[in-house]
């Protein structure tokens, strides 16, 4: 059955994304979105592509509206907004899935410790459900409340998950390394985000004290102890650059095993075949020739995958792993609509099978 689906912020990149997706999915009616400054614009008029394609307007937000006219919802909205209208929206009956940070700790301190205010609505912590199907597709297909992965945490997590799972790592130190393009600093703008600043630069941005760590450090505490009753704890280190890039992440992550235990490269393989194999947008990338022998944000633009690939370096016991995705879509707007398609009952892969452009 079709459902009518809606979303809130949708002026932003992500929400873009989501219109863009979603005007083409074969199960959805997208028939509300809106914006605060926009009210009464066609769409096409912020996304000069979409001329002649869809013909919706941006509409002011309300309640009332949506309980009439939704079935589900997204939240585009800044962090720190959603909070203070979820509880209303859940109810009315209607399904949501947010795009912030609001409801991805569990912990309402590590909330406060990283976003720097008190929860407005900590009950509902326990009650959503973290967006990343690969490691919660039982729970997303029950969910009320989606709190879809941050960008960054989402291309760490698909890189270590696995080698957490089994065991092969030292839980402490993880240390990531994560570039990323304009568009994740979203549509509005500041000194440190204009064009002729950023521009031909790399640019560290947060070398420590990152939000995205505290999620990053809870997914991989979650898979750790579901394998093993250890109490030892996940530390990560994390640091985040901006580069001459408008879409793309990539991650390179350093893991390091213990030296009484070396490990094969065949050990690895195997490890992320075994996790990926019924994954449809997980792609194990490790080859000996060709261009683009390990991940590359190139080569996945505007798609849903997550290309993940490793080294092994025995001279420090240590795994590079790299891991690349596009942060507007599996990063944020395509990981939310896989979380639809499962909530809803639909294929997971539906309207998300794009292969993407190259060269570009």
């Amino acid at each position: 059955m079709e459902k009518n689906v809606g979303i809130i912020a949708a002026s932003g990149y992500a929400g873009g994304e989501l219109v863009r997706i979603l005007s083409q999915h074969e199960k959805v009616n997208l028939n509300y979105i809106t914006s605060r400054k926009l009210i009464g614009k066609y769409f096409h008029q912020i996304y000069p592509n979409f001329r002649n394609v869809l013909d919706i307007k941006f509409e002011e937000f309300s309640v009332k509206t949506i309980k009439e006219r939704c079935d589900l919802v997204f939240l585009g909205v800044p962090h720190g907004v959603s909070q203070d209208f979820v509880p209303e929206l859940l109810d009315v009956g209607v399904k949501v899935i947010d795009l912030s940070a609001d409801f991805r700790l569990k912990d309402k301190e590590q909330y406060k410790k990283y976003y720097k205010k008190e929860h407005a609505c900590p009950y509902l912590l326990q009650e959503a459900v973290y967006g990343l199907p690969e490691l919660h597709r039982k729970e997303i297909k029950k969910a009320n409340l989606i709190a879809v992965a941050g960008c960054h945490a989402a291309s760490a997590i698909y890189a270590l998950y696995p080698l957490v799972r089994e065991h092969l790592i030292k839980m402490d130190p993880i240390i990531i390394d994560s570039k990323t393009g304009s568009s994740g600093s979203g549509a509005t703008f500041n000194e440190a985000t204009h064009h002729p600043i950023r521009a031909n630069s790399i640019r560290p941005y947060a070398m420590t004290g990152h939000r995205h760590t505290a999620e990053i450090e809870q997914e991989l505490m979650a898979v750790k102890k579901e394998s093993s009753a250890s109490n030892q704890i996940v530390k990560v280190g994390f640091s985040a650059h901006g580069v001459n890039l408008v879409r793309g992440i990539l991650s390179t992550s350093h893991v390091f095993f213990d030296e009484k235990n070396p490990i094969e490269e065949k050990q690895i393989f195997k490890v992320y075949r075994t996790a990926f194999k019924n994954e449809p947008f997980l792609r194990l990338i490790t080859q000996k020739t060709g261009i683009f022998r390990l991940p590359d944000p190139k080569t996945i633009i505007g798609t849903n995958y997550a290309d993940v690939g490793f080294q092994l370096d025995d001279h420090m016991n240590r795994i590079v792993v790299l891991c690349a995705l596009d942060n507007l879509v599996k990063g944020a707007a395509g990981n939310a609509i896989q979380c639809m398609n499962l909530a809803c009952g639909f294929p997971e892969d539906t309207g998300l099978t794009f292969t993407g452009l190259f060269p570009i």
